[in-house]
């Protein structure tokens, strides 16, 4: 059988976004201007600026074709992303990455009223908790394993108990980061993050990699389609180069 891909994670778990909340206006003509500068007699504002689309050709010939990796000039656009229903273990690797990237992560002491409509039954245990969805999966050492329906549902029986012992321990008083620990790792979580260009594509080169866990990889996917619209010369470039490759940046 096909084994389940990230992409397939984000079809069968719509739950999972990441949105574009705010970018640098003209992110090539922006690295343009700061690699350009490094060879120019004159301030970069007197002398001739390219168009956006001309920019990002440029930066592709002067800075990163043929192996030369000029990447410092790729720091100065950012990005936002709203990411949303992620897995906690996703925001855990994510935020091992710290250069040239910013995140806010949902807090699991402040938002606990989630859980306590699962318990009282008014949200649906995915809506509050992820679990992988039925299909053909490889462990670490290469085996295959399938993970089923029944397997599915037993673990979301599993979130509602667990939902119910955190209701029951909070109604007596417990505070919320005591009565956490009744609580599965696979709660979802809210995260903003910003990054400067050259570390988002450093993040993928290391998150979208083909071994990398699933559910990150399903956060790279999601990441790509507004990143290609932002920088599409660059990103165009990199795509052919570099994604999924797992080669890393300077």
């Amino acid at each position: 059988m096909k084994p389940v891909k990230a992409k397939d994670l984000l079809k069968a778990d719509p739950l999972q976004k990441v949105e574009m909340i705010r970018c640098t206006p003209n992110p090539q003509q922006l690295v343009f201007m700061g690699g350009k500068n490094d060879y120019s007699e004159l301030p970069i504002e007197d002398t001739q600026i390219l168009p956006e689309k001309d920019s990002g050709r440029w930066v592709i010939e002067q800075l990163l074709a043929n192996g030369r990796g000029h990447w410092g000039p790729l720091e100065h656009p950012s990005i936002t992303f709203s990411c949303s229903g992620f897995v906690h273990n996703v925001i855990v690797q994510a935020r091992t990455h710290r250069v040239g990237i910013s995140f806010d992560v949902q807090s699991q002491r402040y938002t606990c009223k989630r859980i306590l409509k699962v318990a009282e039954a008014k949200l649906r245990p995915r809506d509050v908790f992820y679990v992988r969805p039925p299909g053909f999966y490889t462990n670490r050492k290469g085996k295959k394993y399938e993970w089923t329906e029944m397997d599915y549902q037993t673990q979301l029986g599993l979130c509602q108990a667990a939902s119910e012992r955190f209701a029951r321990q909070y109604e007596m008083g417990v505070s919320e980061e005591h009565a956490r620990d009744y609580l599965p790792q696979n709660i979802r979580q809210n995260f903003v993050v910003t990054f400067s260009l050259r570390s988002l594509l450093h993040f993928l080169d290391l998150r979208a990699k083909l071994d990398a866990q699933l559910e990150i990889q399903a956060l790279c996917e999601a990441m790509i389609a507004p990143t290609k619209v932002w920088v599409p010369e660059i990103f165009e470039h990199y795509e052919e180069k570099r994604l999924h490759k797992a080669r890393l940046s300077p």
